[in-house]
C-alpha cells in the first residue's frame, strides 16, 4: 500500500509573487534596498554604555586593572614617599626616567590613568548594587513561588502514598519547613518554601563592602599625613607642622586636622642577644613616654614598642629606629661655653657605627678674638674592638666601649646664605681644617670624659661622661583606616555567604487520589547543581514521612518515600 500525501493549498492569487519577492529580498536583495534602521543616537550610546559599565564582568575587569595597576607603585619609586629614591633612580635611568615620567609611574596613585579606574570602578559597583538591592528586596517582600505543575521532573523529587488527610500534610510541612528556617506557605495545594537569601544577602555585603573600602581608600590617602621626628632622651614633640623633620600630606590635607598632642620621650632602652647566631639582634626595643592629649590634658605615662604604638584620636605614634646621642661640650679660646647638648648621630651598620655632624653656629671666637663658626666630623663606635679588630666599626650594638672619633673645621658653615642645610652634613666650602704641628688634619679618638685641646689655642672639646639615646618617631594620621577595615572584614564574610550558602526552594503538593488515598509529591530545586539539595530533600521527606506514614501501594508494596534522586539510600 502506497501512502500518498494531499497537495499544499494554493495560495490566493497574487501571493506567490510576493512570497517569491520576499525570498528574494531575504537572500540576495542589493544593501541599499533593506530597510534602514534607526540610529541609536546620544541617548541610545548613553544607555548602552552605562549598561555595559554596570555589568558584572565590566565590573571584575576595572578590579583587576586596579590590582595590576597597583603592582607599578610597590616596585617603582614614588614621589610621595621618598623624593632621594626617585631622583636617584631618574639620574641612573634616563631614558626610562621620562618614560615612567610620562606615564604617570612615579605617582601611580595620584595619576590620571590610575584616578580613571578607580572611579569607574566605583560608579560600576554602584551601577550594579542600586537595582540588584531592590530586586533583592521586592525578594523579601513577596512569597516563594508556587509548585510546578509536574514535581516529577525537578532533579531531586520523592513521592508516597499516606491515610492522613492532604490538609494535615500541608500543616506538618508548613511547621517543619518553618522550623528549618525556610519562607513557607500554602500556595493552591501545595507548600512552596524558600531558603537561602544569605547568600544573595552575602554577595550584596561584599559589593558594599568594596564600595566602602573604595571610599575609606580615598578619603584616607586625601586626608591623610605622615610625618618623622628624632628625639633624644629628656626632650619632647608637640603635633605642629614646624615640630618634623620631615612631613607629607594628602591633597585636602590641612594643618587644622592634626590631632593636638605632645610627648616627651623619658628614656629609650634597647637589650640586644650576646650570644648565638642572632647575636646583636634587638631584643627589646621600648620608649618610655609621658603624653598629653589636647591643650589642657593631663599628662600621662606609657610606653611604646615596636607594632605597639601609642593612639590618639586618629594619630599612630609608631617607633621606629633609635641611635645614639653623645653630650658635647666645646669651649672657645677664652674658656667660655658655646657650646653643650646632646648631639644625634645616625647608624651605619646593625651595630649602630654611627655618623653626624656637630656645628658651633654662635658665641665662639677664637684666639684673636674674632668669631667664626665651628664644626666638627663626629664618629661614634658604641663597642670598639680595639686597635687588634683593625677597623673603627662597632663590634656591637651596646655602648659596651663607646669611642668617639672627632675632626674639627673652623670658619663660615653658610648657616646665614638663607639655603635649608641637613643637621647631619656640613658644608665645607668656605671651613678651614685645624691642623696639627705637623701639618696634619687634627683628629682624636676620645673615650667618655675626655677631652682634645684645639690647635693654637683656639679652645677645646669634651666628650661628656654620658651618652644619651635618640627614638625615631612616626606619626601617621589616616582618618579612614577603620572604615577600611571594617570594610574588608565584612567583605570576607559576604563573599564567604555566596559561595557556602545556596539559594533552594522546597515544593511539598498532597492531592486526594482517586482511591480515596493522599498522594504526597516533594520536590527541591537549587540555583545550582550540589547534591546538598537531595540530601536535605531526602532528610525533610524522612521527617514528614514519619509525621504523615505511608499506605499500601496496590502496584508496590513498600510503602516508604521513594528517596530522593542523588540522595544516599
Amino acid at each position: 500500500m502506497s501512502k500518498t500525501t494531499a497537495p499544499d493549498p494554493a495560495p490566493p492569487a497574487g501571493e506567490d509573487q510576493d512570497l517569491g519577492a520576499a525570498g528574494s529580498q531575504l537572500s540576495t536583495a542589493p544593501r541599499e534596498d533593506l530597510p534602514n534602521l534607526p540610529a541609536l543616537g546620544v541617548i541610545g550610546w548613553a544607555r548602552w554604555f552605562w549598561r555595559q559599565l554596570t555589568s558584572m564582568r565590566v565590573a571584575l575587569l576595572l578590579l583587576l586593572l586596579l590590582s595590576l595597576g597597583a603592582i607599578p607603585g610597590s616596585l617603582i619609586p614614588q614621589s610621595g614617599q621618598d623624593e632621594t629614591k626617585v631622583a636617584d633612580f631618574r639620574e641612573k635611568h634616563e631614558t626610562l626616567g621620562e618614560i615612567y615620567d610620562k606615564l604617570g609611574l612615579f605617582h601611580v596613585y595620584g595619576s590620571v590613568w590610575f584616578s580613571a579606574i578607580y572611579i569607574l570602578l566605583f560608579i560600576s559597583l554602584i551601577g550594579c548594587i542600586v537595582p540588584r538591592t531592590w530586586q533583592f528586596v521586592g525578594q523579601l517582600r513577596g512569597r516563594p513561588p508556587g509548585a510546578p505543575k509536574r514535581l516529577n521532573r525537578l532533579p531531586a523529587h520523592t513521592t508516597w502514598r499516606t491515610t492522613a488527610e492532604p490538609e494535615q500534610v500541608h500543616q506538618a510541612a508548613l511547621a517543619l519547613l518553618k522550623k528549618r528556617r525556610f519562607r513557607a506557605h500554602l500556595a493552591g495545594d501545595a507548600v512552596a518554601a524558600e531558603k537561602g537569601y544569605v547568600r544573595e544577602l552575602g554577595n550584596l555585603v561584599f559589593h558594599i563592602a568594596l564600595i566602602v573600602m573604595l571610599v575609606a581608600f580615598a578619603w584616607g590617602q586625601l586626608y591623610k599625613s605622615e610625618g618623622n621626628k628624632l628625639v633624644v632622651e629628656g626632650a619632647g614633640f608637640s603635633n605642629t607642622l614646624t615640630q618634623y623633620d620631615d612631613f607629607k600630606s594628602g591633597n585636602l590635607f590641612s594643618s587644622d586636622d592634626l590631632v593636638p598632642f605632645s610627648f616627651n620621650l623619658k628614656k629609650f632602652t634597647g637589650t640586644y642577644e650576646r650570644t648565638g647566631p642572632n647575636k646583636g639582634t634587638p631584643r627589646i626595643y621600648k620608649a618610655d613616654l609621658t603624653y598629653s592629649a589636647g591643650p589642657y590634658g593631663k599628662d600621662r605615662n606609657t610606653t611604646v614598642e615596636v607594632n605597639h604604638p601609642l593612639e590618639i584620636g586618629d594619630s599612630k605614634v609608631y617607633l621606629v629606629s633609635h641611635g645614639y646621642a653623645p653630650v658635647i661640650t666645646v669651649r672657645d679660646a677664652q674658656g667660655k661655653v658655646v657650646y653643650d647638648d646632646a648631639v644625634p648621630l645616625l647608624p651605619l651598620d646593625a651595630d649602630v657605627t654611627s655618623s653626624g655632624v656637630v656645628k658651633v653656629l654662635d658665641g665662639y671666637r677664637n684666639a684673636q678674638g674674632k668669631k667664626e663658626q665651628l664644626g666638627f666630623n663626629a664618629f661614634l663606635v658604641p663597642t670598639y674592638g680595639g686597635h687588634a679588630s683593625g677597623t673603627m666599626l662597632s663590634q656591637f650594638p651596646a655602648l659596651d666601649s663607646p669611642l668617639l672619633a672627632l675632626s674639627a673645621y673652623h670658619g663660615d658653615l653658610g648657616a646665614d646664605s638663607g639655603i635649608p642645610q641637613s643637621v647631619y652634613q656640613m658644608d665645607k666650602t668656605n671651613m678651614k681644617e685645624f691642623k696639627d704641628s705637623k701639618g696634619k688634619l687634627f683628629k682624636r679618638l676620645l673615650r667618655p670624659g675626655d677631652s682634645m685641646t684645639l690647635p693654637n689655642g683656639a679652645g677645646s672639646v669634651t666628650f661628656g661622661k654620658t651618652v644619651k639615646e635618640w627614638a625615631g618617631f612616626q606619626v601617621v594620621q589616616e582618618p579612614g583606616g577603620g572604615w577600611a577595615l571594617t570594610g574588608a572584614i565584612a567583605a570576607i564574610g559576604g563573599l564567604a555567604a555566596s559561595l557556602f550558602i545556596q539559594r533552594r526552594r522546597v515544593w511539598v503538593r498532597a492531592v486526594r487520589g482517586a482511591d480515596g488515598v493522599t498522594v504526597v509529591e516533594m520536590a527541591g530545586l537549587g540555583r545550582s547543581e550540589s547534591a546538598k539539595v537531595p540530601e536535605e530533600l531526602g532528610e525533610l521527606a524522612g521527617i514528614l514521612y514519619d509525621r504523615a506514614p505511608g499506605a499500601p501501594d496496590p502496584d508496590d508494596p513498600a510503602d516508604s518515600p521513594v528517596p530522593a534522586e542523588g540522595a544516599e539510600k
